[in-house]
């Protein structure tokens, strides 16, 4: 069966911050969020410099090739943070998350580095599915909860070096209807699973949907910026 997605994206400054830290790309095949992290050295050139270094492996893959092509992709826009900071050493330390969808023909891989995330709703399903797991320190020690003064900070991002920089990868068989949310930490640190997983399944279209979650965000604060991508999955046949 083919398939073809229609897709959405959108960067809000929030309420609070002073200047977006995050880069959102919306292609033909490749999508991605990188949220630069806040405190961080330059966390809008980090973010902005790894969305660019993935801009070219936008292309169609043979489905067989796609974890293997995003994870090249990843590793080009760590090596891009690293050529950024060699030619500029004021530049060292800033980082970005980063997460990524990239497709062909009815499969998709997932990428992610850091807590920004990827869910899915299928089509009649009751659950809004959570693609990635946040790489933070809660999420690497057993019994977290009872450890004190375990840092809440982000365990794994991109910024130029190679130890622990790899990327989670996620496959997934694409099925019309699928619906996907890729976002900055700006939402889903804010909004709970089931307003999101209520606003994708009543929203009418992908723009539609990344408005009003860009509304619901600023509306519980805005703390941080917010970056959202909807694509819709569909049969090709249909737009035929």
């Amino acid at each position: 069966m083919p398939i073809s997605v229609d897709a959405a994206a959108r960067t809000d400054v929030g309420l609070v911050r002073r200047r977006n830290e995050d880069t959102v790309y919306a292609g033909r095949n490749l999508f991605a969020v990188a949220d630069g992290l806040g405190g961080h050295v330059a966390g809008d050139i980090a973010s902005t410099t790894a969305v660019d270094a993935l801009k070219p492996y936008d292309r169609q893959a043979d489905p067989a090739d796609l974890p293997a092509a995003l994870g090249r992709a990843v590793h080009a826009a760590n090596e891009a943070l690293r050529r950024k900071v060699d030619a500029d050493p004021g530049l060292e330390g800033m980082g970005t998350t980063l997460v990524a969808l990239l497709w062909s023909g009815s499969s998709a891989v997932v990428a992610n580095v850091g807590d920004s995330r990827v869910y899915v709703l299928r089509r009649g399903g009751p659950r809004l599915v959570q693609l990635t797991e946040d790489h933070t320190y809660g999420n690497l020690v057993a019994d977290a909860a009872d450890v004190p003064h375990l840092p809440e900070r982000i365990s794994r991002f991109l910024d130029g070096r190679a130890d622990g920089r790899s990327p989670d990868l996620t496959a997934r068989t694409l099925q019309p209807g699928d619906r996907f949310l890729l976002c900055s930490d700006g939402l889903s640190g804010v909004i709970s699973r089931e307003l999101l997983r209520d606003i994708l399944r009543e929203s009418t279209g992908p723009a539609e949907a990344v408005d009003r979650l860009i509304v619901a965000a600023t509306e519980h604060g805005g703390p941080d910026n917010i970056s959202v991508i909807v694509i819709d999955v569909r049969d090709g046949q249909e737009l035929a």
